[in-house]
C-alpha cells in the first residue's frame, strides 16, 4: 500500500497501464461494453452530420422559393438530432452503469484480498487510511469510469472525424488547422506529469483526511474525556486546509493548462476561417462550406479543448487504480502449503511450542520469543503471565498462525503450522479477547459469527452458557437488536458475555483467553467468570492472565519474561520458590489489601 507507520511514501508507478486493472472488471460485462461502443460511435457521428446538415441547408435550402423545396433539408436535420439524442442517452445509461458495476467488483474484490492478507500487512500500513483509499480512490474510478473516458473516448473518434470532413471541405484550410495541433498537444505533453503529481499529492491529503476522521470518532469518548474537542478541530482544520492547498495547486495548474490550449486552438480557427473568408470572396468555397467548416472546427477544437480537461482526470485515475492495483496485488506471506497436512480426527487438542523465536516485522530489534518451548496436554488449562512485554500475546498470534516463527516449530494435534491449512488450524481454535470485538449488527449475529451454520436453538443455547440471556431478551427487540458500531449500546460485562457466547457456539478444542474480566466491576466479573469456567470444560485452554488472583486455579502457571520461561507450576509452588511469579504475587495482592 502506500503509507508506513512512519509516513513514507513508497514508489508508485504512474502510467496509463494502470487503468487496465478497470478494463479487466469492464470487460466482465460484453454486452454493456458493446453497447457503450455502439452508441458511442452513433452519437458521434450524428454530431459530425450536424455541419453537414447545416451546409445543406446554407446551400441548397435558403435559395428555395417555397416552404415544401426547404423542408426536406430540415426534416433531414431533426432526424440526426433525434439519433444524436437517442444514441446520447443510450451511451449515457451504459456507461453509467458499467462506473457503478466496475467500482462495485473493484471494491469487492479489493475487500475480499485484504481478508487474507496477514496481521503483518497491516502493521505496515494503517488500516483507516486503508479504508479511506478504498473509498475516496473508487469515488474517483468511479467518476472516470462512468464519466471522463466516455467523454475523452467521444471527443477523439469527434476530434478524428472532425478532421477527416474537414478535409474533404478544404484540404489547404484543414492544413493551416493542423499546424496548429503539435502546439496545443506540447503544453499537455509537458504540464501533464505535474498536474498527476499534484493530483497524487491531493489524493494523499484526502486520505489523510479521511484517517483523521474515523480515527477521533472512533475515540470520542477520550477526546470528550479530556477535553481535546479544540486540539482536534484545530488538527483536522490543518489537514483539511492542507488538503485544500494542494488542491488549489492542482487547479491552478489545470487552469493554466485549460487556458494555453484553448487560446492556441481558437487563435489557430480564427486565422485559419479569416484565410476561409478570403476564399468565399473569390468563390473557392461556398457559404454552406464554410459554415460547415465553421461548425466542425468547432467542435474539432472543442473536443481537444475537453481532451485536457479530461486528462487531468484521467491523470487521477491511474494513480488511484495503481493503488488499488497493489492492495489486489498484496500476497499474503501466511498461506496453505500446495498440498495441506490433514490434521488427526477427531480433534485432540494439544499445542507445542518446540524451540520458537520470533520476531514482529516492524521490531526487528527486539525479540518476542527466544527459544520458546511449551507443551500443553489436551485438556490442559495453562495460565501465562508475566510483565508487559513479556511475549504472552505473541502465543496467541503464533497459536492462530497469524505470523510464522523465525525459528522452531509450532504444532497442533501434532502437525507442524506451516504444513497446515491455515483454516483448518484456526478452525479448531475460539479466542475471547480482553477487548470484546462486537460488529454493528444484531446481537444474534455477533453470536452466530462464531458458526454461521448454527440454528437459533443453539445460538441461544450458546447465549445462556455465556449468562448472556437475561441481558438479551430484555433489548428492545430481543436477540435481534441491533447494536451499534462496537456494541456501543452494550455494557463492557454484557459485550464480554457476548463475546464468550460466540466462542461456546464455535465449539472448538483449543481455547484461547486474553483474561476477559480485568476492567469489569465485581457483578460483572461474576458473571463472565462463571460462564468462562463452563466454556473452559473439556477444552485445552491458554488464559494470558492480567490479575494473578483469577489464575490460582490453572492447572499449569507459565511464567514468561524476554520471551522466555523464567517458571512455572501451581500457584503454591511458584510462591513457595520465590522469583517473578512471587513478586508480581505479593505487589497485587498487597495493592488489593
Amino acid at each position: 500500500m502506500s503509507t508506513s507507520e512512519s509516513g513514507k511514501e513508497p514508489k508508485e508507478k504512474r502510467s496509463l497501464s494502470n487503468l487496465q486493472l478497470l478494463w479487466s472488471f469492464a470487460r466482465r460485462y460484453p454486452v454493456q461494453v458493446t453497447a457503450f461502443f455502439v452508441s458511442l460511435f452513433i452519437a458521434a457521428l450524428a454530431t459530425l452530420a450536424i455541419p453537414r446538415s447545416f451546409q445543406r441547408i446554407v446551400d441548397n435550402g435558403f435559395g428555395a422559393e417555397t416552404d415544401t423545396t426547404i423542408a426536406p433539408y430540415f426534416y433531414g436535420m431533426l432526424g440526426v438530432v433525434a439519433v444524436l439524442g437517442i444514441a446520447t442517452a443510450v451511451r449515457f445509461y451504459y456507461v453509467s452503469w458499467l462506473g457503478e458495476r466496475v467500482v462495485a467488483d473493484l471494491r469487492q474484490s479489493v475487500h475480499a484480498n485484504l481478508l487474507t492478507l496477514d496481521p503483518a500487512f497491516f502493521e505496515e500500513n494503517r488500516p483507516s487510511e486503508i479504508a479511506s483509499r478504498l473509498t475516496a480512490d473508487t469515488a474517483i474510478i468511479e467518476q472516470v469510469v462512468g464519466t471522463s473516458l466516455s467523454m475523452a473516448l467521444r471527443n477523439v473518434i469527434l476530434g478524428i472525424g472532425g478532421v477527416i470532413y474537414l478535409f474533404t471541405i478544404s484540404p489547404k484550410l484543414t492544413g493551416m488547422l493542423l499546424l496548429g495541433i503539435p502546439l496545443a498537444v506540447l503544453p499537455m505533453a509537458l504540464m501533464g506529469r505535474r498536474v498527476q503529481a499534484l493530483s497524487r499529492s491531493s489524493q494523499d491529503n484526502v486520505a489523510s483526511v479521511g484517517t483523521i476522521v474515523s480515527e477521533v470518532l472512533g475515540a470520542i469518548r477520550i477526546v470528550q474525556a479530556f477535553t481535546q474537542e479544540r486540539n482536534e478541530v484545530a488538527r483536522f482544520t490543518r489537514a483539511v486546509e492542507s488538503t485544500f492547498a494542494a488542491a488549489r495547486r492542482r487547479i491552478r495548474m489545470r487552469a493554466l493548462l485549460t487556458a494555453i490550449v484553448i487560446t492556441i486552438i481558437f487563435g489557430g480557427i480564427t486565422m485559419v476561417l479569416w484565410e476561409g473568408a478570403t476564399d468565399v470572396i473569390d468563390g473557392v468555397m461556398t457559404g454552406g462550406e464554410i459554415t460547415a467548416f465553421v461548425l466542425t472546427a468547432a467542435i474539432v477544437a472543442g473536443a481537444f479543448g475537453a481532451l485536457t480537461e479530461v486528462y487531468g482526470d484521467v491523470m487521477r485515475a491511474t494513480g488511484a487504480a495503481g493503488r488499488m492495483m497493489e492492495l489486489l496485488n498484496a500476497v499474503p506471506q501466511i498461506t496453505a502449503p500446495a498440498n495441506p497436512m490433514a490434521l488427526p480426527q477427531p480433534p485432540v487438542g494439544r499445542v507445542t511450542f518446540d524451540n520458537v523465536s520470533f520476531r514482529y516485522p516492524t521490531r526487528k530489534d527486539t525479540a518476542a520469543l527466544s527459544d520458546f518451548s511449551l507443551d500443553i496436554a489436551p485438556g490442559e488449562t495453562v495460565a501465562v503471565v508475566g510483565p508487559s512485554g513479556a511475549g504472552k500475546s505473541t502465543l496467541f498470534q503464533l497459536i492462530q498462525r497469524f505470523y510464522d516463527p523465525e525459528n522452531g516449530t509450532v504444532r497442533v494435534d501434532g502437525v507442524s503450522l506451516r504444513d497446515a491449512d491455515p483454516s483448518a488450524v484456526r478452525g479448531r481454535i475460539a479466542m475471547v479477547p480482553q477487548e470484546s470485538v462486537v460488529f454493528a449488527e444484531s446481537a444474534y449475529n455477533n453470536i452466530l459469527y462464531g458458526r454461521p451454520d448454527a440454528t437459533e436453538a443453539e445460538v441461544w443455547a450458546a447465549a445462556d452458557a455465556a449468562n448472556a440471556s437475561e441481558f438479551l431478551r430484555a433489548l428492545p427487540e430481543g436477540i435481534h437488536t441491533f447494536l451499534g458500531e462496537a456494541g456501543t449500546r452494550l455494557s463492557g460485562g454484557q459485550r464480554q458475555r457476548l463475546s464468550i457466547a460466540r466462542a461456546v457456539l464455535r465449539n472448538a478444542p483449543i481455547l484461547l483467553l486474553d483474561e476477559a474480566t480485568s476492567a469489569l466491576d465485581a457483578e460483572s466479573e461474576r458473571l463472565v467468570q462463571e460462564a468462562l469456567d463452563r466454556l473452559m470444560r473439556g477444552r485445552t485452554t491458554l488464559v494470558i492472565a492480567h490479575r494473578l488472583a483469577t489464575v490460582r486455579g490453572a492447572d499449569r502457571i507459565v511464567v514468561m519474561e524476554d520471551g522466555r520461561i523464567v517458571g512455572q507450576g501451581r500457584h503454591d509452588e511458584l510462591m513457595t520458590s520465590g522469583g517473578l511469579y512471587a513478586r508480581l504475587a505479593r505487589l497485587q495482592f498487597e495493592d488489593a489489601a
